[in-house]
This record gives C-alpha cells, sequence and structure tokens, in this order.
C-alpha cells in the first residue's frame, strides 16, 4: 500500500530526524513508482490492458522529471532564465486535432518549461516568503490528484472531509489557537482574509441590528476597517471583495520597528463610532513585526471592534518555544489567517482560517440546497469555505504534520530563523552592503548603497535593485526586492526546510562576487560625476 505517514512503531526520534535529514532532502520517499502507478490503476474505471500501460508509461515519466528536478536543485540556476517570449514559443503551437499519447505530452510539456521554472523548493530560493515541499505532503499531494475528490462535502468524500477535520483540529493546536473555534482550508492567505472578514462583516452589524447576509450592504451602517500602513495588499483585496471599497480603510501608522503606534491607533478608534474591523500583522512581508496584541487589541474589543489577524507566516512562531513570545497576546483576536504553504511547506495551494465566532462563521458561508447532501455526522467543509469546487487540500497537510510532527515543526522554524541571521549579517559584513534590519524571525533586509559622492536616494534605490538583478542572474541564489519606509531593499525570507547553512555560505559568496565586480559607481553609467 502506498503509505504517506510512517508505520505507528516507528519512534517519534526517528520520525524527525528521517524528516529533517539533509541527506535526504532531494528525493522523494514515496515507494516504487509500481506501487503509485498500481493505487492510481485501481481508481480508474478503464481496466484495459492498453489504457493501463499509457497511464503507467506516463505517470513513470512524470515520477523521472520529478526526481530529476528535485536533484537538479542544487546544480541548476535558481531562477528561471527562459524569456516569456522564448516560453510563448515553445508552448504557443496550434491546437492539436488529434491527440499524442500521454507520455508524450509530458515529455513535451517538460521541454517547453524547461529553465522557465523558478527553483522555488530550493535551499536558496529567498524570494517573497515561499516555503518548499516536504516528502511527505508532495507524494499525499500526487494522491490527491490522482483521488480526484471535490472536498465541498462529506458527501463527496468522506475521506478529505474527515482527513480536514483532524488536520485543522491539530493545526489549532500547533498554534496554541481556541480549540472551540472554527476553521476553513483556503488557496491561500488572500481567501482567508475574505473569509474571516466575511464573517466581522458578519457579525460587526449584526450588532447594530443589520443582518448582512439577508439585505446585503446597501443601507447599511457603514463599516470602517484600521488597518496598518505595512498590511498586505492581500487585506485591501479581501475589503474590495466584500463590498467595503478603500475609502473604508483607516491606516494606521507604524513606528522605525513596524509596529502599529499605539496612540495613533488609540486616536483612530476615537475618531468615528461605526462599526469597526481592525487588522493586525503576525509579522509584517519585510522585517517581520508584530503589532503589540497585549496593548492593541484589549483596546479594540473595549471599542467594540472585531480583530482580525495576518499571520501568513508569522503565526507559525508559535509551533516554536522560542518564538512563541513574539506573537503574545494574539490569541486574543477574534480571527485569524494565515498559509500552509509558507511555514509549513505544504505544495501550493493551501491557506488556513480560524474565526472565533462559529455562528458567524457559518452564517457568512453556509448555503443550502435540495440536491446538497448533508451528514450530520460530518463536517461538511462548504459550510465554512467560500470554495464549492475545491481541491483536497487537508490530504497534504495532513501528511505534512505527521511527518514533522510538534518537534519537527519547531526545529524547522528554528533553523530557519538562524539560517535568516545568518544570511543578513554575513552580507552586511560584505563592502557594498548595508543592514536595513536585521531578522528578529525570518525575515530581513539589506541595501546596495551607490558608492558614488553625493549620491542621491535615488540612486540608492536604483542600485539597491541592479545589485539584485545581478545576484538573481549568477543562479546561485534568488532574491526579491521591496521598499521598507520609502527605501528600496532587498529581502530575505527563510521558510525552507532545505535552507542548510551550506546554502547560507553559496547565497553570501555569490553577493560577494556580484559585489567585488560592481565596483564601478552608478554614476559611471548614468554620466553624473562622481
Amino acid at each position: 500500500m502506498f503509505r504517506i505517514a510512517e508505520q505507528e512503531t516507528d519512534s517519534q526520534s526517528t520520525r524527525q530526524n528521517r524528516s529533517l535529514s539533509h541527506d535526504r532532502r532531494n528525493h522523494v520517499p514515496i515507494g516504487s513508482v509500481r506501487e503509485l502507478t498500481r493505487h492510481c490503476a485501481d481508481q480508474d474505471q478503464y481496466t484495459g490492458t492498453a489504457v493501463n500501460e499509457r497511464r503507467t508509461a506516463a505517470l513513470q515519466r512524470a515520477f523521472e522529471q520529478v526526481e530529476a528536478f528535485i536533484d537538479g536543485l542544487d546544480r541548476r540556476p535558481v531562477g528561471a532564465t527562459a524569456s516569456p517570449d522564448e516560453l510563448r514559443a515553445r508552448l504557443a503551437s496550434a491546437l492539436p486535432e488529434r491527440g499524442l499519447e500521454p507520455v508524450d505530452v509530458i515529455d513535451e510539456l517538460v521541454a517547453a518549461t524547461r529553465e522557465g521554472l523558478h527553483g522555488s523548493t530550493s535551499g536558496r530560493f529567498f524570494a517573497w516568503v515561499i516555503g518548499g515541499t516536504l516528502d511527505a505532503a508532495l507524494a499525499a499531494d500526487w494522491l490527491t490528484a490522482c483521488w480526484n475528490q471535490n472536498a465541498a462535502l462529506s458527501a463527496c468524500s468522506p475521506a478529505a472531509a474527515a482527513v480536514e477535520e483532524v488536520a485543522g483540529k491539530w493545526l489549532k493546536e500547533l498554534l496554541d489557537l481556541p480549540r472551540e473555534a472554527s476553521f476553513a482550508f483556503t488557496t491561500g492567505c488572500q481567501l482567508a482574509h475574505f473569509t474571516c472578514l466575511a464573517a466581522a462583516r458578519d457579525a460587526v452589524l449584526q450588532r447594530t441590528g443589520w443582518e448582512v447576509n439577508r439585505d446585503g450592504l446597501s443601507g447599511a451602517p457603514a463599516v470602517r476597517i484600521i488597518a496598518s500602513d505595512q498590511r498586505h495588499a492581500s487585506v485591501d483585496r479581501a475589503i474590495r471583495f466584500l463590498g467595503f471599497g478603500d475609502r473604508s480603510i483607516r491606516t494606521a501608522a507604524t513606528g522605525d520597528s513596524g509596529q502599529m503606534e499605539t496612540d495613533g491607533f488609540r486616536r483612530l478608534l476615537e475618531e468615528e463610532s461605526s462599526p469597526t474591523i481592525v487588522v493586525l500583522n503576525a509579522a509584517d512581508l519585510n522585517v517581520a513585526a508584530f503589532d503589540d496584541f497585549p496593548v492593541l487589541i484589549p483596546m479594540a474589543r473595549a471599542a467594540g471592534a472585531w480583530v482580525h489577524v495576518d499571520g501568513a507566516f508569522g503565526l507559525m512562531a508559535r509551533a516554536s518555544c522560542s518564538r512563541k513570545p513574539l506573537t503574545e497576546g494574539v490569541e486574543l483576536a477574534d480571527s485569524w489567517a494565515t498559509d500552509t504553504h509558507k511555514w509549513l511547506n505544504v505544495p501550493f495551494d493551501c491557506g488556513f482560517a480560524v474565526v472565533r465566532d462559529r455562528a458567524a462563521h457559518q452564517r457568512s458561508m453556509s448555503v443550502g440546497a435540495s440536491y446538497i447532501s448533508h451528514d450530520c455526522r460530518s463536517r461538511d467543509q462548504l459550510d465554512w469555505n467560500p470554495e464549492w469546487s475545491r481541491r483536497a487540500r487537508g490530504f497534504a497537510v495532513y501528511a505534512a504534520l505527521r511527518e514533522l510532527g510538534r518537534a519537527g515543526m519547531e526545529a524547522m522554524i528554528d533553523r530557519c530563523c538562524e539560517n535568516a541571521r545568518g544570511l543578513v549579517q554575513g552580507m552586511g559584513l560584505l563592502p557594498g552592503c548595508k543592514v536595513v534590519c536585521e531578522p528578529r524571525l525570518n525575515q530581513g533586509l539589506v541595501r546596495f548603497p551607490d558608492p558614488a559622492r553625493g549620491a542621491s536616494e535615488t540612486d540608492h534605490d536604483r542600485r539597491t535593485d541592479q545589485v539584485i538583478a545581478l545576484i538573481n542572474a549568477t543562479g546561485e541564489a534568488f532574491f526579491s526586492g521591496t521598499t521598507w519606509k520609502g527605501k528600496r531593499a532587498m529581502r530575505v525570507s527563510v521558510v525552507n526546510w532545505r535552507t542548510s547553512e551550506e546554502d547560507v555560505r553559496r547565497s553570501i559568496a555569490a553577493v560577494a562576487s556580484v559585489l567585488k565586480t560592481t565596483l564601478q559607481p552608478l554614476a559611471a553609467v548614468t554620466g553624473r560625476r562622481a
């Protein structure tokens, strides 16, 4: 039988050592390909020999390509090298009149997309906030595609409903959030925000006597949203999706640390008495700043506001004893959103929404119809999610949690934080690199000032972006840029279980090489006198 979890007779330490060992990080422990293809064949209604052979050939080839991709992560350029025009030229043939053999389709697809894929599962990919993929989660995701379940109702897939119920319970325990809270697995933090804020909309308007799910927003009391000037843009989109509009947002200033300023927040609360939703950060995307939850949440609650927390990656800090103090007080909020495809390292895509007020959550999402089969013994995902047709994301989450366990998750978070610190501090020692923010968690910022005499902030910004592009062009590491407090910087984000001390060393060496060969001031390129 194809396995996504270790046998119960294995010791906890054995499972953790197996999952965390760098010696196995380039291999997918899915058993033999014959086991996988036989399992998939069992699910197929067509039993003809020719059909089985075609499927086996295609799955075998896909497995070989997966192994080659993962085994080559340390040798290939981390960033994609093919241009959009090159990729279009390879892919954009005429729609074929006749189909191809499945194995030929796989061969063509791999050849056409080669050099167009980032090595985002590499231990030297530090752009945005993208995790790797744990072995068990990858294998479980393959099975998810094979099983092809619509995880909307227990009636559609009893196993998908059950595994999601267990995985959600485990995540609430791991993050030490209210056990009685409801939850939803979504496509990502974007829809997790939407789900949580839909419940918030229902709750704050109901307190005024307005039933938004029955009467809509036309004529409803105006709702204001107070959010940080360092909020993620997905919060703004969720607000627009819910019909509030950008003008409903009241932006709260942050200090040098990235935390929301208490006095400014208090003034915003006191300015109006309308229904209020507050959005706080559990690690903003640039410097991983945590808002002062023990102070801000009680203030908001006293004003009758609903408090939502954007914890896309920072909420996972609660799984580490040494990092959990950063999140002190976050459990006082009303809703929380995070991504499991970040620090839990499951394949894209999977977000996680948690809502304290189960009734508001269910009122905002649930729907009934004569053709919907409810099972009172089970949890129907449709009651908690905005999607009707949805992938069974619970399988990969369950597999990841089984592979890691509590100790493995904590070790991975701590390792990522130490590697982020080592990376930023190491680059900070290089001539031509300036540390803007040392990691307090897993995120840091550096900047590459223009060495020309009299260089302006615009010159420093331009050179920073230039150096980032040159580092990425080496193929040794991949970073992304950002703007922090009005200045361009290179963001360092470490959430990948594969990232090792050797990856940190290679990445610092790549930055050093670029800086050594770009000592010529940007002024010489622009023609400005130094």
